[in-house]
């Protein structure tokens, strides 16, 4: 496994815990699934890309 597989794994993992459903999320609204996505996004794009 690269880097770039490992650290899209984590990221999503992340991602999943930011969802307001969860209760101990619910107080943060959108806004850190919403910042946490963008950077998923830009991973994404750079580990296709052959960047990391």
């Amino acid at each position: 496994m690269s880097v770039g597989t490992i650290l899209i794994i984590i990221l999503i993992l992340i991602l999943l815990g930011a969802i307001p459903a969860w209760p101990h999320s619910r107080g943060w609204g959108y806004g850190p699934s919403g910042i946490l996505g963008v950077v998923l996004v830009v991973v994404l794009i750079l580990v296709l890309m052959g960047r990391i």
